[in-house]
């Protein structure tokens, strides 16, 4: 993906997601990083996941792509200049092993294919973005249904969270969290993201 610099992910942002992995919910936001080998445009393709490590599951997000550098007092709209959807692939049995060792979530993030992501449209407006909702279809069947009205963080907290910590600049996109619904995958299964009643594309999956 051309002109992507970094991948930032907000962990359990919807309080049913955390719930249903058994998570309590964060007094702050979550953030954690994926390499940009891990994005991969949804075109319609099979897109290859590594199958011999587990549950891989699905999480479906809506994305924001930085479009102007951050400065203190900056709002959504103005820093924000496009969005798509996308999923953060999880490697769940390795993710509950790591967990447990207290180490890093890369091995069950960052792996390659691990962030597919639909083309990025005009962002419309923080307002508009609350009238609409996003969802997922696994083979033909609604899978998950997030609105952003339900995040635990909402887009401005977390901007401002990661710009002071980490940096936020042109080019960085963020994956905003998952809403509950998350299950694994396997070979065959037909996914499909949706903004409204609109197709932002789909894939086929394959592990191998």
């Amino acid at each position: 993906m051309q002109s992507i610099r970094n991948i930032y992910c907000v962990g359990r942002n919807y309080g049913l997601h955390a719930a249903e992995l058994g998570n309590d919910v964060p007094d702050e936001p979550m953030i954690f990083t994926k390499p940009t080998h891990s994005l991969v445009g949804i075109q319609g393709q099979t897109i290859t996941l590594p199958g011999n490590r587990g549950e891989v599951h699905y999480e479906t997000e809506l994305v924001l792509h930085v479009g102007t550098a951050y400065k203190p007092g900056i709002g959504v709209d103005e820093l924000i200049n496009k969005f798509a959807l996308g999923i953060d692939l999880t490697l769940r049995d390795v993710q509950s092993v790591i967990k447990k060792k207290g180490y890093p979530w890369l091995p069950a993030k960052g792996f390659v294919n691990s962030a597919p992501i639909s083309e990025f449209r005009p962002f419309p407006g923080i307002e508009a973005v609350k009238e609409t909702e996003f969802s997922l279809r696994k083979n033909g069947e609604e899978a998950q249904r997030g609105n952003i009205n339900d995040m635990i963080f909402n887009f401005q907290v977390i901007i401002d969270y990661i710009a002071e910590h980490y940096g936020l600049g042109e080019g960085d996109i963020i994956y905003t969290g998952t809403p509950a619904g998350v299950a694994a995958l396997q070979t065959g299964d037909r996914l499909e993201l949706l903004w409204g009643e609109e197709s932002f594309g789909e894939f086929t999956v394959e592990l191998k």
